[in-house]
């Protein structure tokens, strides 16, 4: 039995941390948690299901085969007892953060004893790093404190209560002992409607790229990533959210698979309509269940998150009092 236990943000690293001699074995949690329900409340396993059910609708597999890795997954960490060491890999992007919320307040409750449990935290993308990158990373690991678990329990619950309030909080706490959970708390927040369209901060970026002549998907991904601080989003969610324009004449693509601003998507943009009055609002960010009922959006000028009323006759958003 290997002494130590790395836990990753997904697979594609694994190959370059064995080629970097990094001890141990490998755990790749790959949940997009950014995405989809993420419910209070339940436990590690009981919102497994959740999220593979969400997956598996989402398009991106069978329910049984995604549960089933999920489960695995899940009695892997369990095993953490069978470890002398357990290091968290995670890098300062949106989706590695919320992964590694989840695994430290998940480890909160835990037993550790005698088990060394360490955090590194890197700027770097770890499947863009070299061996030797990856092996200097080692210096850098910190011993998981109190403090970490603390700050971490608050921040996963506010992630996934009903509404965004507790988590538009954090903005104000002092969180610099997870030096990258401040940007996270922004990004997150930003792909919620925002207040001018009804646009996501993604959303938004993609449709400017198409708007400014950028045809081909893999370009449009490709440049709207580069507006990003720190890129989390895989290329999978990036198409839904292109057929979903597709879908709703915001966009639409030629015989050879060019894609181009419709006439209704340049008022989207410009703000003479709101993207829900398109397409139906109803999704989650976290425990947070968006809808024109529990309608919540980022007002992109003040940085602030409010509860709004879509009013269909003036065609404008009032705030929920």
């Amino acid at each position: 039995m290997n002494k130590t236990l790395n836990i990753i943000n997904g697979d594609a690293c694994i190959n370059i941390m064995k080629e970097a001699y990094i001890e141990g074995d490998f755990l790749p949690w790959k949940d997009f948690l950014h995405e989809g329900s993420v419910p209070k409340g339940l436990t590690l396993e009981e919102l497994s299901i959740i999220r593979a059910n969400f997956i598996s609708e989402y398009g991106l597999g069978e329910f049984s085969e995604i549960y089933k890795n999920f489960k695995e997954r899940d009695n892997q960490l369990k095993n953490y007892k069978n470890y002398q060491r357990v290091v968290l890999w995670f890098e300062h992007d949106l989706y590695d953060q919320l992964q590694l919320l989840q695994l430290l307040d998940w480890f909160a409750t835990q037993e550790l004893n005698n088990i060394e449990l360490t955090l590194i935290s890197t700027n770097n993308y770890l499947g863009e790093s070299s061996p030797q990158q990856i092996k200097k990373m080692l210096h850098y690991a910190i011993k998981v404190t109190p403090k970490h678990f603390k700050l971490a329990q608050e921040a996963w619950s506010a992630f996934r209560e009903s509404t965004p309030k507790k988590w538009f909080k954090l903005l104000k706490k002092s969180t610099s002992i997870l030096p990258f959970l401040q940007p996270t708390i922004l990004r997150l927040l930003e792909e919620f409607p925002n207040t001018k369209n009804g646009l996501s901060r993604t959303e938004y970026q993609a449709l400017l790229v198409i708007s400014n002549g950028i045809d081909d998907a893999h370009d449009i991904f490709e440049k709207s990533q580069s507006f990003e601080e720190r890129k989390f989003m895989g290329e999978v969610i990036f198409w839904k959210i292109l057929n979903n324009f597709e879908n709703y004449n915001i966009i639409k693509r030629d015989i050879h698979k060019k894609l181009t601003i419709t006439p209704l998507g340049r008022e989207l943009l410009d703000g003479k309509h709101f993207w829900f009055e398109i397409m139906p609002l109803d999704r989650y960010i976290g425990g947070c269940h968006l809808s024109l009922e529990n309608l919540w959006c980022w007002d992109v000028p003040n940085k602030t998150i409010k509860q709004y009323y879509f009013s269909k006759v003036l065609n404008e958003l009032l705030v929920v009092k």
